[in-house]
């Protein structure tokens, strides 16, 4: 049954952004803030005769959204009051864009974008019981919103695209984007079709985690063709999600534009966006760090690290900047045999090792990419084993301090030594009759226990390549 409909799904997100003061006022921006109603003034409380002032770090932030994902800047734009009431809007409007908004265009992880804009956040709203309270500190935070064509088919689409709009938020710097204190909230246009015709659409708001996206959009699509399979038709509506039901509920009329009654705001000047030199588009280019697709085509194309490990170090940018400072150390260092490999291998070690013990601290503790290069340099001149590594890693997190002069006190330095390594292998055999007889008889299983019996005799430290070469040899005799 699924198969006969197209789903098509639009995004509208709203992202708050990460400045000093609120969008219009210069009340502190404090996500973090519990105590309720004290970030707040005359302005963002729309007292009457209060005149908004414009964030100009705010506008700079969506300036350079649109710049990195290749969108059209405006030149002329102008803020609109969106008429509407609701508890949560202090002034009985809301201060947004309409016709002319920052960003036109662009594209986002292969998605094509409509437009960006910026207004200012509501207040919070919070049901207890039969009452509601209303907490202000919310209210007139800037607030970007960046709307896609409709053009995503899948729900799993759709959180890709929310994933790397929250990454790229954070490499800007424009704001940290956490779905959970509601700094980045997602609502779903969704429609089905039998064919290339857009369905009715169906808005679903406020989705605030990319777990609750995808199955909102998911159950939404089955709701809505289990509707048509029936013969009934699809109510042009808005959706809540009901966490505890896991499914969406209906809960008014969907608006068109006209019912907001936009009209420009009188009390806020127009922008010329091009009389601002820190607003040209060649100044925004200048000062875009390396972005999270570059980087991830960097990391493809010159080290091929696995896509979870570039994952990895996408979304955690200590762990990234702390890896490309010992790629520029493993590259410059003539001691290395093998850069690529040895790239590979300390990509290995940050997202298994390192990332486990981040997880746990929080940062790098006492880990350098001084320390963690000479330790990659250390083990692929088979000075230490792998065990050896871990633990020297280990302590070089907890501690700090020179890989080489920690596996010397703990006696971890992998041994080479053929001639150390050969009399090893003659005790193993002289004190295992049985397994050296099993393997001459054709048993493959008894090597493996030889070697164990010789690493474990070595306390880990025989280099096993080599053990396991010279084992071959004197069982052949």
């Amino acid at each position: 049954m699924k198969e006969k409909y197209t789903p098509t799904i639009g995004l509208e997100v709203h992202a708050q952004l990460k400045t000093k003061t609120k969008m219009f006022c210069n009340s502190k921006n404090d996500p973090d803030e519990e105590r309720p109603n004290v970030n707040i003034c005359p302005v963002c409380m729309g007292h009457p005769g209060t005149l908004p002032v414009i964030n100009k770090e705010a506008v700079r932030h969506v300036l350079r959204v649109g710049v990195a994902v290749e969108g059209e800047l405006a030149d002329f734009t102008e803020f609109d009051r969106k008429n509407y009431f609701y508890p949560d809007i202090p002034k009985g409007y809301q201060i947004s864009q309409y016709k002319y908004p920052l960003v036109r265009g662009g594209k986002l992880a292969g998605v094509e974008l409509t437009r960006i804009h910026l207004e200012e956040d509501t207040a919070r709203s919070i049901h207890e019981g039969e009452e509601s309270i209303v907490d202000f500190n919310r209210a007139g935070i800037p607030l970007m919103e960046l709307v896609t064509e409709p053009v995503i088919h899948s729900a799993d689409e759709a959180v890709r695209f929310a994933r790397e709009l929250q990454l790229l938020l954070r490499y800007l710097g424009a704001g940290d984007a956490n779905m959970e204190k509601g700094e980045m909230r997602v609502e779903a246009n969704i429609s089905v079709s039998k064919d290339d015709s857009l369905g009715t659409k169906v808005e679903v708001k406020n989705l605030n985690s990319f777990k609750v996206v995808e199955s909102a959009i998911e159950l939404e699509v089955e709701r809505q063709i289990d509707l048509l399979e029936r013969g009934e038709e699809v109510s042009q509506e808005t959706r809540g999600w009901d966490e505890s039901k896991q499914n969406t509920f209906s809960q008014r009329r969907k608006e068109e534009s006209h019912d907001y009654r936009y009209f420009p705001d009188p009390d806020i000047p127009k922008l010329k966006i091009s009389e601002i030199e820190t607003f040209e588009k060649s100044v925004i280019l200048e000062n875009l760090p390396e972005l999270p697709d570059e980087k991830r085509k960097r990391y493809e194309k010159t080290l091929s690290v696995k896509d979870t490990g570039i994952d990895i170090f996408l979304v955690n940018p200590q762990l990234g900047d702390f890896f490309d400072k010992v790629i520029n150390l493993l590259e410059n260092n003539d001691d290395i045999k093998n850069a690529e490999e040895a790239i590979k291998l300390s990509a290995n070690y940050l997202t298994s090792d390192v990332i486990g013990m981040m997880e746990e601290k929080g940062d790098l503790g006492g880990l350098e990419a001084e320390s963690f290069a000479r330790l990659i340099e250390m083990i692929q001149l088979d000075e230490l084993s792998s065990r050896g590594a871990k633990d020297t890693l280990a302590i070089l997190y907890a501690e700090g301090g020179d890989p080489k002069e920690i596996a010397e006190k703990e006696d971890l330095i992998q041994s080479s030594d053929e001639g150390e390594l050969l009399q090893l292998a003659q005790e193993v055999i002289e004190e295992n009759p049985e397994a050296v007889e099993e393997y001459k008889g054709g048993k493959e299983a008894a090597l493996k226990y030889l070697m164990g019996q010789g690493m474990r005799k070595s306390g880990g430290s025989a280099n096993p390549e080599v053990l396991e070469q010279l084992l071959h040899k004197e069982l052949k005799k």
